[in-house]
């Protein structure tokens, strides 16, 4: 029974270990005190949802290569709403322009709000790791921010996508005490 726990362990040690190796980390979520996810969900709830990129973090490709091989990795990891991501610029200006922003090696101190003010500071990539600085823009404003890092060789590289998984996760989070309160009837 004592060999059958020791190879029981080892499988399950063999199997966590590609998820482990591939993981995501994320770091320094914001919310702008006017994020609010029904907003999101009204806005692009069977709806196109524009992408800008904004970097390389793959030099040896070309940005248009990027951008064709990241669109079906982000929308495999799409948030909840039935979104379609669109790099497309509309023909007429939007009111108010949602859109997300995903800027690779980004400078240290890039905020948000120039993100979303059309701001463009990065750092050279680090060959084999991917650091985005994901942006939820409405107009001018960063409803929402968060920044991530994975190693990956390649856009459609399956760390990419636990990385796209868990940024929308942040950026799009649909916890209730980020909801606006409505209607809250305080005892006397």
């Amino acid at each position: 029974m004592h060999a059958m726990s020791k190879i029981a362990a080892s499988l399950i040690a063999a199997v966590a270990l590609p998820v482990a190796v591939q993981a995501a980390t994320l770091g320094g979520p914001y919310y702008a005190t006017q994020y609010d996810y029904r907003e999101f969900y009204t806005a692009t709830d069977h709806k196109p949802f524009r992408v800008e990129l904004i970097g390389n973090p793959f030099p040896g490709l070309t940005i248009d290569q990027v951008a064709q091989r990241l669109l079906p990795v982000m929308q495999a990891n799409k948030p909840p709403p039935n979104l379609t991501f669109t790099y497309d610029v509309p023909a007429e200006p939007q009111h108010p322009d949602y859109r997300l922003m995903l800027v690779f090696s980004p400078a240290k101190n890039l905020s948000g709000d120039a993100v979303c003010n059309g701001g463009k500071r990065l750092i050279p990539p680090t060959p084999g790791r991917v650091y985005v600085f994901g942006v939820y823009c409405r107009n001018d404003l960063a409803l929402s921010q968060v920044t991530g890092w994975v190693n990956a060789s390649a856009p459609d590289d399956p760390a990419v996508g636990e990385l796209m998984k868990d940024l929308f996760n942040v950026l799009f989070d649909r916890s209730p005490g980020l909801l606006p309160q409505h209607d809250i009837v305080l005892p006397h």
